[in-house]
């Protein structure tokens, strides 16, 4: 048996020191030295074998950080663990404090192909993997073809009932192929659009009118907030295709990372696929001509194995499930806690599929740093994350264990 964790890390605008990534916005060498150490801090917490980041405006400021961490993880190593001098014979117990140290070749990086320079920086994400890759990570974010989504005319209408098109993701995705013992998992690391709304600034114009807050427009901002949400939904539905191709070759399969939406979202359910309806012989046919003619009995249980077959499920439901806790949350802000960062699995993970290749046995939440938007520290606070980090703990089945169930 593999014993093996994963986990997503939104690291909050992480780059070097004095460049500004956002417009009047950088750190100071003392700054970046503070976030530099509190994220060294935070791996060695997490110990993850598959890290996920997301926020990442520069490859060499990550490697930075897990250099800090491999300094820090041999330090421990050496004071907690026995050499070959300690004649202590339950040496397994001392191991246990061990933290093993992350290989900087198993790094990879997907920069934002819509980053412009000092002031307008486009963060990207990147995949750790103790395991490395099993071949090269892709990178998804520019479109082949245009993405043309049409809406369907309503009826006594004919005609272009209008159409939504998306030709680049706001922020990549990357797709890693990792080994993890006999086996090939593949990951997604994902960061969709957030819930800022998407204002548009006129020719000539030094910005968008809804930016001005002192001449609030509530139907312009709306309006920002409607496309926000159009477009973390088609770039939901561009990460389900290629989910779903991985899927239909068996491939086991992990999303992870900052969906910017709560677990019951239509981006998350976009990206989980549908939930089978109880019982589709109570469903009338997609060709039906009367009201008798409803799905064969045999026909609902092949539709609900084809839906089963491609959909993911939530590491954190699975585990609220299984230890009955009550709540998980990785955001806190305005009075309002919810988990916007996510771990799915395929059913190659589910405690229900008798051909499961692994069990998941625990998952945890870092967010004793969160603090509500409201109190008066929050907004300065850009040191640490404003995400909580998440991390799932599996075992993968030997052929032992499948013998037994």
């Amino acid at each position: 048996m593999t014993d093996f964790t994963i986990a997503s890390f939104n690291v909050k605008n992480l780059i070097g020191p004095d460049q500004e990534y956002y417009e009047f916005q950088s750190y100071t060498p003392e700054e970046y030295a503070w976030k530099r150490d509190w994220m060294a801090d935070q791996l060695m917490a997490l110990d993850a074998d598959i890290i996920g980041f997301q926020e990442i405006f520069e490859e060499d400021a990550l490697r930075d950080v897990i250099g800090e961490a491999n300094k820090r993880t041999a330090a421990l190593n050496a004071a907690t663990i026995p050499d070959k001098s300690k004649g202590y014979h339950r040496k397994a117990i001392f191991r246990k404090l061990a933290i093993r140290p992350w290989d900087m070749d198993h790094l990879a990086f997907a920069p934002n192909a819509a980053d412009q320079g000092p002031g307008q920086r486009r963060p990207g994400v990147a995949i750790l993997s103790r395991f490395g890759f099993a071949e090269p990570p892709q990178v998804i974010q520019d479109l082949p073809e245009p993405l043309t989504i049409p809406f369907t005319a309503l009826r006594g209408l004919e005609g272009e009932a209008g159409h939504y098109t998306l030709t680049r993701l706001s922020r990549p995705i990357l797709r890693a192929r990792i080994p993890i013992g006999d086996k090939v998992v593949t990951v997604f690391n994902c960061h969709l659009k957030s819930k800022l709304g998407e204002f548009i600034r006129p020719p000539g114009a030094e910005f968008a009118p809804e930016e001005d807050l002192t001449n609030y427009d509530p139907v312009g901002r709306a309006l920002g907030a409607a496309r926000a949400a159009m477009r973390r939904m088609a770039e939901a539905w561009v990460l389900r295709s290629f989910i779903v191709e991985e899927l239909r070759q068996n491939n086991p399969v992990m999303v992870l990372g900052d969906f910017n939406d709560g677990e019951h979202a239509v981006s998350s359910e976009i990206i989980s696929g549908e939930v089978p309806f109880k019982n589709y012989a109570w469903m009338l046919r997609h060709d039906a001509k009367s009201d008798r003619d409803r799905y064969s009995r045999e026909e609902s249980i092949q539709i609900t194995r084809d839906v089963e077959a491609v959909r993911l499920h939530s590491a954190e439901k699975l585990f609220v499930r299984k230890s009955l806790r009550d709540m998980v949350y990785t955001s806190a802000f305005a009075g309002v806690f919810e988990s916007i960062d996510q771990i799915y699995l395929s059913r190659h993970f589910h405690p229900d599929n008798p051909q499961r290749i692994a069990d998941m046995t625990y998952f945890s939440v870092l967010n004793d740093h969160i603090t509500d938007g409201s109190h008066p520290e929050a907004p300065y606070n850009k040191l640490a994350s404003d995400h909580g980090q998440i991390m799932a703990y599996l075992t993968m089945l030997g052929d032992e264990d499948k013998a037994k169930r």
